[in-house]
């Protein structure tokens, strides 16, 4: 899987999180890749000692670091700076709106080091950037399908296009379910092991209908039919019925299909005309929750059938 990073003009241009920040110096630099959610707080290397340095994350000076910076000597300060900055930093961040010292600056700007200037306080700021890096490095992929929460599970609906996964899922939010994404699926793998889906912002609330088009779920059904993002908690994989295929009967044994390296519950459910699939998809997410609470139906009957079988060869034993 490919690598995923930010460039610290990504930074500069966040809206969403707030992180307020404008460059001050090193302009050269904004190209410099984040692939790290971890920031640091270079206290010691200031001081010259680089043992436990980590360039390739964010260095975040405050009040402690600006304060030491500026009670140093000029030469002092200078040649400790020009050390540090002669690692390959990404980008320093002062925060508080303090003012650092000339020295940073230029040697920043010199070794076209982004320094970048925040009106936050230093917790605040570490929060909000840890937020945004978290979010935006996270692992993510595309999916054609449909994603959909029912009684609070999200089920991803599979299958090729036109075998009727859009169809299930408008009678699903005509019963009072809530669409998430349909056609394509974002997904995002959040820490340490949950998928999260949602549409596209260009699509997001609409579903295509063949013989009716785009609809506006949101429009039609209001806010109460849509979801903005869910965790994905189980597959549905829509297959034509085949004569000559065996289904699954019993549901004994748990198939599971991994998206991102996270192992999903995987259902085959076989589709032809007469059956009602929107009501076997909620009676498959009702069942998702028994198990959750530690109910197996299938394995329970399973259970029950041995144990009457085994009572059964005893009494033929005795007669």
């Amino acid at each position: 899987m490919k690598s995923i990073s930010l460039t610290i003009k990504d930074l500069l241009n966040d809206k969403a999180y707030g992180l307020d920040l404008r460059l001050i110096a090193g302009e050269a630099g904004l190209m410099n890749r984040l692939y790290s959610s971890r920031i640091q707080k270079p206290g010691l290397a200031l001081t010259g000692y680089m043992e436990h340095l980590h360039a390739d994350r964010v260095q975040v000076l405050g009040n402690t670091e600006i304060s030491y910076l500026r009670q140093l000597p000029e030469e002092l300060g200078r040649k400790h700076t020009e050390l540090l900055c002669s690692y390959p930093m990404a980008c320093f961040i002062v925060t508080k709106g303090l003012d650092p010292p000339d020295f940073l600056r230029e040697a920043a700007e010199r070794a076209g080091i982004p320094l970048l200037l925040t009106a936050h306080q230093s917790s605040t700021f570490i929060s909000l950037i840890t937020k945004f890096l978290e979010e935006s490095l996270l692992p993510t992929t595309h999916i054609h399908g449909v994603l959909v929460d029912v009684l609070g599970v999200g089920v991803l609906l599979l299958g090729k296009s036109g075998i009727g996964k859009s169809e299930c899922a408008l009678d699903l939010v005509i019963r009072g379910h809530r669409l998430v994404a349909d056609d394509v699926i974002h997904i995002k793998k959040k820490m340490p092991g949950s998928l999260v889906g949602q549409a596209g912002d260009t699509i997001q609330h609409h579903m295509e209908i063949r013989g009716l088009g785009i609809i506006n779920v949101k429009d039609l059904f209001g806010v109460s039919s849509i979801r903005e993002k869910k965790i994905i908690d189980l597959v549905l994989e829509l297959q034509e019925w085949d004569a000559d295929q065996e289904y699954d009967r019993l549901g004994i044994d748990e198939r599971f299909q991994t998206i991102l390296g996270v192992d999903l519950p995987h259902l085959k459910i076989p589709v032809r005309p007469g059956r009602n699939l929107t009501s076997i998809i909620e009676v498959a997410a009702r069942n998702f929750l028994l198990k959750g609470m530690g109910y197996h139906s299938a394995r329970e009957f399973h259970e029950k059938l041995l144990a009457r079988m085994e009572v059964r060869s005893l009494g033929e034993e005795v007669e």
